[in-house]
């Protein structure tokens, strides 16, 4: 198959609203059945099956089987990515002011997981803040975690040799924000700093949602590790 006829074949799937719907509700990183899916976009179960095939030939989706269950997933990071820069273009250009981007929700725009990293005012404040303190160096297509950076990591706990060990995945990179329409942390790096967050109890996930909200305890050591202050 050419590249135009799969670059065809990829938008014409993602175009889709109920095929849309799908791959929207994965984007908080979490796998989902198929009904679970079916019922997220107001779809049949049968027509939920055949759009969940076509997504899964065409490797925007992985399945993972447990028992008698099969779940479904976003196959990597890079569909997330495409996802979310759909979503930027979709969302209404308008010159009057206030200028609103993103979602409406107050919560997703606060603070929301972007498939496996964090995204919303929170994921931009944190960027932010290791930038600024120099501990991260971020360019419009990659990015470099400073000498000063993998100490900082380091008494934190998070092990970035074991990350770059690991093949595969770029390590930090920038990805534009929906709502903030600046970048956020993403790459490993930006991964393993998600789940030390979720891990440490610094943030929890809305239910029903991949919204997500900064518990106290999460507030105190943001600030005290990050120097970030989401007042």
């Amino acid at each position: 198959m050419s590249n135009n006829a799969r670059f065809a074949e990829i938008a014409a799937l993602a175009g889709d609203p109920g095929r849309a719907s799908m791959l929207n509700g994965l984007m908080d990183g979490r796998a989902l059945t198929a009904s679970e899916l079916a019922q997220l976009a107001g779809i049949t179960a049968q027509t939920g099956s055949s759009h969940l095939t076509k997504m899964t030939e065409a490797g925007l989706l992985a399945v993972e089987k447990q028992g008698r269950h099969r779940y479904h997933r976003l196959a990597s990071p890079a569909v997330a990515q495409m996802i979310e820069s759909i979503m930027r273009l979709a969302a209404p250009e308008v010159t009057a002011r206030p200028l609103r981007t993103g979602p409406r929700d107050a919560a997703l725009r606060a603070g929301r997981t972007c498939y496996d990293h964090l995204a919303g005012h929170l994921g931009v404040s944190i960027t932010d803040a290791l930038i600024d303190a120099g501990h991260l160096d971020l360019g419009l297509d990659a990015g470099e975690v400073t000498d000063s950076g993998l100490a900082l990591f380091a008494r934190t706990g998070i092990d970035i040799e074991a990350l770059t060990a690991k093949r595969g995945r770029i390590l930090c990179r920038p990805c534009l924000d929906w709502s903030e329409r600046r970048p956020h942390l993403a790459g490993a790096i930006g991964a393993a700093l998600c789940s030390h967050c979720f891990n440490n109890g610094w943030i929890r996930r809305l239910e029903g949602t991949r919204a997500v909200s900064v518990t106290p305890n999460g507030q105190r050591h943001l600030r005290e590790t990050f120097g970030v202050s989401l007042s």
